[in-house]
């Protein structure tokens, strides 16, 4: 399966968020690829703590490879690679989790044919050899989005290959007007892959939304607030679902809502059961959040006809 991370605005929390996806499939036993395309800020190393790749990505990243510049893109194995303790000890009966690095310094670009053909003959290698592809992309309606909104139409290449599209966005008011300006706006992700051929029923049914850094406001932290902020709050929030329904991404359309996470507020990182259980340090609805987003992405309970 084909999962694209999208999001309207940067600090959503999608690359942070995707990540974790990816670690939580691999948990559970798949064999997982991620790609970082988010070719204005590929930040995937940090997230996976691989700091060393960071330079060995250079020439040898999805930007070069995608522009021509090497036959292969660079392949790290996260497991035998990454610095964070935890994940130093793959858990057996994981699957593998891989990264395929972005460019630090490769920066936007304009995709053409060539860049096309290259993206296509990548994802038929990997998704014969991984159960799950994630794609982590530019913000906003980028050409990263655009190279893979050509890649699967009818006429792309990986047309009959299932994807998945997630848009990401915070629980305010600006994220989500702009995550439903993406999917659904004059120059969204449906509207564009229109007119790239995509049946637009079908493109609009492989997309769902994920709420990052909700407010959970029947826990303790918010407890210690006054009447009045506690209200005001409570207003904020029926007032938002109320926005995300009329916008055409309420409840039914989202797939899951990740809690305000304070480690996440300080480090962009993969979050372990050593650091719910063992240290203390993240919150176990963080933890259950992520593995029911993993979950859900391959039941098609949460996805009706698509």
């Amino acid at each position: 399966m084909l999962v694209f991370a999208a999001s309207d605005k940067g600090g959503t929390g999608r690359s942070v968020t995707s990540a974790n996806l990816a670690y939580q499939r691999s948990l559970d036993g798949d064999d997982v690829c991620f790609l970082d395309f988010d070719f204005g800020s590929p930040t995937a190393t940090s997230v996976f703590d691989l700091p060393e790749v960071v330079s060995e990505a250079e020439g040898r990243g999805m930007h070069s490879y995608l522009k021509g510049r090497t036959g292969e893109p660079l392949r790290v194995d996260v497991w035998s690679r990454t610095e964070h303790p935890v994940l130093r000890s793959r858990p057996a009966g994981s699957g593998r989790l891989v990264l395929v690095p972005g460019d630090r310094t490769g920066g936007e670009f304009v995709t053409d044919e060539e860049n096309l053909d290259r993206c296509v003959d990548l994802v038929v290698r990997l998704q014969r050899e991984f159960d799950v592809v994630i794609v982590d992309l530019s913000a906003g309606r980028s050409y990263a989005v655009d190279l893979v909104l050509a890649a699967t139409s009818p006429r792309g290449g990986l047309g009959r290959i299932r994807n998945r599209w997630l848009v990401f966005h915070r629980w305010t008011r600006q994220h989500v007007m702009a995550a439903a300006e993406l999917a659904y706006g004059k120059k969204g992700i449906v509207r564009a892959g229109t007119d790239m051929g995509h049946p637009p029923d079908t493109l609009r049914g492989s997309i769902r939304f994920v709420r990052a850094a909700v407010p959970d406001l029947e826990s303790p932290l918010w407890s210690q607030v006054s009447p009045a902020q506690y209200a005001w709050m409570r207003q904020c929030d029926k007032e938002l679902e109320e926005l995300a329904a009329g916008r055409g991404i309420g409840r039914s359309r989202v797939l899951a809502s990740i809690p305000l996470e304070p480690v996440l507020q300080w480090q962009e990182r993969l979050i372990t059961d050593a650091d719910v259980h063992d240290r203390g340090i993240a919150n176990n609805e963080t933890w259950r959040a992520m593995g029911d987003l993993a979950q859900r992405l391959t039941d098609d309970t949460f996805w009706g006809q698509v």
